[in-house]
């Protein structure tokens, strides 16, 4: 990395410039922040102590509520600090550390939902094979490979971000440390570390996204041509949380980071804070709420509590 980069400052402009609004936003969004911890931890502990979510579906669950706590907490306690502070400075290690953090647990998270979609596909398609092809080893070398995937990405993407020279303005018109706003301050010349971070950026979201499409496709041909509707209903519903969570993720994803830096407009701010601190804490109520399985695994351990 070129240029004396340990020296620099960023200084992080936030949600808004507001001193009025600034209280209301903190209580708003430490609320959020708690209710995110809780609703992850809680899925967490139900599916270790609930013998019947012990699947390869719940399996995945678990690593994804833990990625949704590491991914709040990359983001919110800063963004929090900033909104009582006046002093919103952060050092370009900071900066990076929590750039190269958040890409690395974002990207996870989109290969866990490719994961969750096929595990769906196989128990739909291929009800009689599932035991066999989702085995507890292929569910440890999925997870284990989206772990070294997105820290090879992660990487690239900061080392694309990072890597030129910071010679002029140094406040950033964000409440993290983000791609495009730091792009915005490098001096240099950044077309080949926005082709590299575009292309990376199409593998992880695009391609995780195709396996979603071919699952979910296969899944509908399959489910069209069960004869029970009862059959239906309950194969649509084993799937709805996932399509709901995949929405969340990925219509954000491609709005933020599949257009051009020139096209970003102030309503940046609104979806980043929609898919790193909303969407955390709504994927515990997605796949609690609609779900069965999980209901009756948290009423048995509400009768256990209570019968000790």
């Amino acid at each position: 990395m070129g240029g004396n980069h340990t020296q620099i400052e960023f200084i992080l402009l936030g949600i808004t410039n507001s001193p009025y609004a600034q209280t209301p936003l903190f209580i708003f969004f430490l609320l959020i922040y708690i209710v995110t911890l809780v609703g992850n931890v809680g899925i967490i502990t139900l599916v270790r102590v609930s013998p019947s979510l012990h699947t390869p579906m719940y399996f995945f669950l678990t690593h994804f509520a833990f990625i949704d706590i590491c991914y709040s907490t990359i983001i919110s306690p800063r963004m929090l600090a900033d909104l009582l502070s006046e002093d919103k400075t952060i050092s370009f290690p900071e900066c990076m550390m929590q750039f190269l953090t958040f890409a690395f647990f974002a990207t996870i998270e989109c290969h866990l939902l490719a994961m969750m979609s096929y595990d769906r596909h196989v128990a739909i398609c291929h009800p009689l094979l599932y035991v066999t092809i989702i085995s507890s080893r292929v569910c440890w070398q999925l997870v284990a490979s989206s772990y070294i995937f997105a820290s090879l990405s992660a990487i690239i993407y900061t080392w694309c971000t990072f890597g030129g020279s910071f010679c002029g303005p140094n406040r950033i018109d964000h409440f993290f440390c983000d791609v495009v706003p730091v792009l915005k301050l490098v001096c240099s010349d950044t077309h080949s570390s926005e082709m590299v971070i575009f292309a990376f950026v199409t593998i992880n979201v695009v391609g995780t996204s195709m396996i979603i499409l071919l699952s979910y496709i296969s899944i509908l041909h399959t489910v069209l041509r069960m004869c029970s509707s009862q059959s239906r209903a309950r194969a649509f519903h084993t799937c709805a949380s996932h399509l709901m969570s995949v929405a969340l993720l990925y219509g954000s994803a491609f709005f933020m980071y599949l257009q051009p830096p020139s096209s970003h407009k102030s309503l940046d701010k609104v979806v980043s804070i929609f898919y790193s601190v909303l969407t955390p804490m709504l994927n515990p109520f997605i796949y609690s709420l609609r779900n069965k399985e999980v209901k009756g695994a948290l009423v048995k351990c509400g009768r256990r509590l209570f019968n000790q």
